[in-house]
């Protein structure tokens, strides 16, 4: 499990987070939403390791991440952008290898367990048949794909790396994933974390504005605002009219839809 408990912090005298805590189970998807300035942006840095915070701490599976050495994070937490840019052309089998980072040595090259392990999540993310591909000639939605596989990478262990008897947490750490997608692409982003969970156990984060997305996906949430946490457990619990309103100063209509029987939210007005 990944915890943040009572997390305060600030970038210099402008406080973000407020003793904020919040538990992500491992093998849940767990949603962050909240509106801009909320501090989740802010909130996936610090469980990434990206921010120390100001006070509190994050731990993984019981363990202060701030005692982990960066290739121990990076082999137990990945994160997945909004955006990626990158200074050299690369093709999309280069960057699934880039995930193999944490289990090499130093000047140590990858072997052929590790092409497998970048293969593997490649095929598993839907992107093996781009594998000579350049990284900046695919879609928006296509490179996210192939961002998610090398993190995916991240995580795999070989018989030189380490073993999983342990079953360590793992989590897929995600900004917006779905922000600069068209609707068959948010589908496709919204099919693959449901099947990574369901069949590879993937745990994630998913911080977003989109809270169709977030019901659809998430089987739980938390509601953010002003760096504090307003509301958070299963998606049907929380994501109600009332938890809307006080998030977001909006009234809005929650149903299941009639075909999708997706919890389905439905802005009405805005409140004065």
């Amino acid at each position: 499990m990944l915890r943040a408990e009572a997390v305060s912090f600030g970038y210099g005298a402008h406080p973000v987070l407020h003793e904020l805590s919040v538990s992500v189970p491992a093998g849940r998807l767990v949603g962050v939403l909240g509106p801009n300035g909320s501090g989740k942006t802010t909130l996936l840095k610090l469980l990434a390791g990206l921010l120390a915070p100001d006070g509190g701490r994050i731990t993984l599976d019981g363990q202060d991440t701030a005692g982990l050495d960066r290739m121990t994070m990076a082999r137990r937490l990945a994160v997945v952008p909004q955006e990626t840019q990158l200074a050299f052309d690369y093709t999309v089998l280069e960057i699934a290898l880039m995930g193999r980072y944490p289990h090499l040595r130093a000047f140590e090259l990858e072997g052929p367990a590790d092409m497998a392990i970048a293969r593997r999540m490649l095929a598993a993310t839907g992107t093996a048949d781009m594998e000579q591909r350049q990284f900046r000639t695919l879609s928006g939605g296509e490179k996210q794909r192939v961002v998610m596989a090398s993190a995916l990478a991240q995580f795999e262990t070989t018989a030189e790396t380490g073993d999983d008897r342990l079953d360590p947490t793992r989590v897929l750490l995600l900004d917006e994933p779905t922000s600069s997608l068209d609707l068959a692409f948010q589908l496709e982003t919204a099919a693959l974390l449901r099947r990574l969970n369901r069949e590879h156990r993937t745990t994630a984060v998913v911080c977003t504005h989109d809270l169709n997305f977030a019901a659809g996906v998430c089987h739980d949430l938390v509601l953010m605002r002003e760096g504090r946490v307003l509301a958070a457990g299963p998606t049907e619990t929380v994501l109600t009219p009332e938890t809307i309103a006080a998030v977001y100063d909006v009234d809005a209509d929650v149903h299941r839809h009639p075909v999708s029987h997706q919890l389905t939210v439905v802005p009405l007005a805005r409140r004065s």
